[in-house]
């Protein structure tokens, strides 16, 4: 098993969330080809909404790839996405400033968000135990989604909520999805 990370808006991730899938780059295939069922992805979200001003600088979601291969999806006309789908687990947000300096991929804490700039990466398993900890991961049964079940977990809709009451109220699934 490997462990990557993945970037984007809580937003986003939240959304992938409810429908059990993942997409990173901009819906680009290559980095998802690079990753395997069994695979653990962990999201890092520098905002809470895409084109958004806000730091966020959270870890967001935790979850296992399940097997099949990466898939198109179009998402709005003349704009297909890749996507892989994920286990989602039950998680809470974590901020990833304690933890600069004790994950090996964050080096001595200056240009530590460097990495995050290339939207996937692969960490060791050492720092995603700790991620995995800082979030209070819940590996042994599922709150969280997966494309095949129908329980989006607590977090998300807590999230979602206090997004809305933090930002308005957010923009539709489809205008969502067509900005992924």
């Amino acid at each position: 098993m490997r462990h990557w990370i993945a970037v984007a808006s809580a937003e986003h991730v939240s959304l992938g969330r409810s429908l059990g899938i993942m997409q990173v780059c901009h819906g680009k295939a290559a980095p998802l080809r690079r990753i395997m069922p069994g695979d653990q992805v962990i999201y890092y979200s520098p905002v809470s909404r895409f084109g958004g001003k806000d730091r966020l600088q959270a870890f967001t979601a935790i979850g296992t790839v399940v097997d099949g291969m990466p898939y198109q999806v179009e998402m709005a006309a003349g704009f297909k996405a890749w996507r892989r789908d994920v286990h989602w687990y039950a998680a809470h947000e974590a901020p990833i400033r304690p933890l600069l300096g004790r994950l090996a991929f964050t080096g001595d804490g200056t240009n530590w968000g460097y990495r995050f700039r290339f939207g996937l990466f692969e960490i060791t398993g050492g720092d995603a135990a700790l991620i995995a900890a800082a979030m209070m991961a819940d590996f042994t049964g599922s709150t969280g989604r997966s494309r095949d079940d129908g329980d989006d977990g607590d977090d998300v809709e807590h999230r979602h909520a206090d997004a809305q009451r933090r930002h308005g109220p957010s923009p539709s699934a489809s205008t969502r999805a067509a900005n992924w």
